[in-house]
C-alpha cells in the first residue's frame, strides 16, 4: 500500500494558491484512475483506489499546511505504513515554474508543511517536488505562495498535473523515471514526425573566374 500527500491549505480561499499544488495533484490522481469519493478521515479527506494490484490513499490534510504531519502520522499508524510508503507532493520554491523533481530524505529547506511531516515521521519519505518558482527575496515567499497561480501560469499548471495523473501508476511502482517522462510528454510533447522542415533558404552559388591562361603559363606558374 502507498499513501499519497498532497500538501496545502483546505478551504476554497486557498483552492488556487501556489502552496495547494500538492491538492491538485491529488485531485487530478482521483480523476484521472477513477478513485472513491472523498471523504473526512485522519484530519483530512482520503480518496482509495487502485493502480492494478497495489492499493493506493490520497490524503489531502485539513490540519492547514503548518500541521501537516498529525493528519499524515494519523494515517500511518492506522494503516500500519512505514515512512518509505509515503509520498508527498508539495510546492518547491527553488525549482522553476513546470519543473518537478523526485527526491527521497534529506531537510525540510523552511517548507512548513515538510517541517510538520519531518516531526511526526522523521525524513526517510519520498517527495515530489512541484516548482513554482521564487520571488526573488525570502521576505516575500509568505505573500508569494499564498497567492493565486496567475492566469499566465494556467497552460503549465494543467500540463504538469496531467503528466502528474498520466504517471502516477508508474510512480507507485517505483518507476520514478518513468513517472517523470510522463510529466515531460506533456509539459514539452515530442515533435511530430509529420511536420514539415522549415524552408530553406536557395543556396547561392559564388560566380567561378574563368581562367583565361595558355597551358604552358600555368605549367609555368605552377613551379614558380
Amino acid at each position: 500500500m502507498k499513501l499519497l500527500v498532497g500538501l496545502g491549505n483546505p478551504g476554497a480561499k486557498y483552492a488556487q494558491n501556489r502552496h495547494n499544488i500538492g491538492f491538485m495533484a491529488m485531485d487530478q490522481i482521483a480523476s484521472d484512475h477513477g478513485f472513491g469519493p472523498w471523504r473526512s478521515k485522519f484530519q483530512g479527506v482520503i480518496s482509495e483506489g487502485r493502480f492494478g494490484s497495489d492499493k493506493v490513499i490520497l490524503l489531502k490534510p485539513e490540519t492547514f499546511m503548518n500541521l501537516s504531519g498529525q493528519s499524515v502520522g494519523e494515517a500511518m499508524r492506522f494503516h500500519k505504513l512505514e515512512p518509505a510508503d509515503v509520498i508527498v507532493f508539495h510546492d518547491e520554491l527553488d525549482l522553476a515554474p513546470r519543473k518537478v523533481r523526485l527526491k527521497t530524505g534529506g531537510g525540510h529547506a523552511g517548507h512548513n508543511g515538510l517541517r510538520s511531516i519531518h516531526g511526526h515521521i522523521g525524513a526517510d519519505y519520498d517527495r515530489v517536488r512541484l516548482g513554482i518558482g521564487h520571488p526573488g527575496h525570502k521576505d516575500a515567499v509568505p505573500g508569494y505562495v499564498l497567492r493565486d497561480f496567475p492566469k499566465a501560469d494556467a497552460e503549465w499548471l494543467d500540463d504538469v498535473l496531467r503528466g502528474i495523473g498520466d504517471g502516477a501508476p508508474e510512480l507507485v511502482a517505483g518507476n520514478g523515471d518513468k513517472f517523470l517522462n510522463a510529466i515531460a510528454l506533456r509539459v514539452a510533447p515530442a515533435r511530430s514526425s509529420k511536420s514539415k522542415p522549415k524552408p530553406q533558404a536557395p543556396r547561392v552559388e559564388e560566380p567561378v573566374e574563368e581562367d583565361a591562361r595558355s597551358p604552358l603559363q600555368k605549367l609555368v606558374d605552377k613551379f614558380r
